[in-house]
């Protein structure tokens, strides 16, 4: 998402949702560099255990933390747990990373050396589901739009690693539309496994007569859409 788009109220909304329509999971907000009114804010809005390291903390306390968390989310999932980690943001714990790292001696474009992405891509992969056990899901947030060459290599680096993309954009968001979402660009791999066939062959529909539209438009319509039908069987007659 690029910055003021919405990402980290969009992010709170999905862990009281978790935490309203799943009670059983263990909700870990992890607040890496954010600000710490925001910190303040996702404490008192979130039913779940928020862990941070404000933008005024060294690169070293937002390794440290990031760290805790996910072993203590490890040995939760061992026990048979199922977690939620909600990261903000995986381009700032790059970034710390990036920073703490030692050098290697190859330097990628914007700064980033080249063994920096390693580890915080071992925290995104973490996420999992056990045979024997419980699982992690990991739902983060990628910075973009900010003039910096570091976070476009950081995003493009994890781009496709995740099992969904949802991507906001600014434009929409300048329309006051929220959530600022990016449906031509935002999907989900395996769709077919979380979908009965009925409902994808709806989607599909859906996604082709997005094909022609820009992501204003199409926000607009899904909008108008939703405002105007009463139930999803209402919503997909006459696509």
């Amino acid at each position: 998402a690029p910055p003021k788009t919405g990402k980290t109220t969009l992010l709170k909304e999905i862990a009281n949702t978790i935490a309203y329509n799943h009670p059983e999971v263990y909700l870990l907000i992890l607040l890496i560099d954010e600000r710490p009114e925001e910190v303040t804010d996702m404490q008192r809005n979130v039913n779940g255990e928020v862990v941070s390291s404000t933008f005024d903390e060294p690169a070293e306390k937002h390794v440290k933390v990031a760290n805790i968390v996910l072993q203590k989310a490890k040995r939760m999932v061992e026990c048979g747990h199922d977690v939620v980690i909600l990261l903000d943001s995986i381009t700032r714990l790059a970034r710390a990373y990036n920073t703490v790292s030692p050098t290697s001696g190859k330097v990628l474009s914007g700064g980033v050396d080249s063994n920096a992405l390693h580890k915080p891509k071992r925290f995104f992969g973490a996420a999992r589901n056990l045979e024997d056990g419980g699982s992690l899901s990991i739902i983060a947030t990628a910075i973009i739009e900010t003039g910096s060459k570091m976070d476009e290599v950081i995003f493009e680096e994890f781009k496709g690693t995740g099992n969904m993309e949802l991507q906001l954009d600014r434009k929409i968001a300048n329309k006051r539309i929220y959530p600022a979402i990016d449906l031509i660009a935002s999907s989900t791999r395996k769709e077919e496994l979380l979908l009965n066939k009925n409902t994808l062959n709806q989607i599909f529909l859906l996604r082709k007569r997005f094909s022609d539209m820009t992501p204003v438009e199409a926000m607009e319509y899904i909008k108008f859409r939703i405002i105007n039908t009463k139930n999803k069987k209402e919503f997909f007659i006459n696509l």
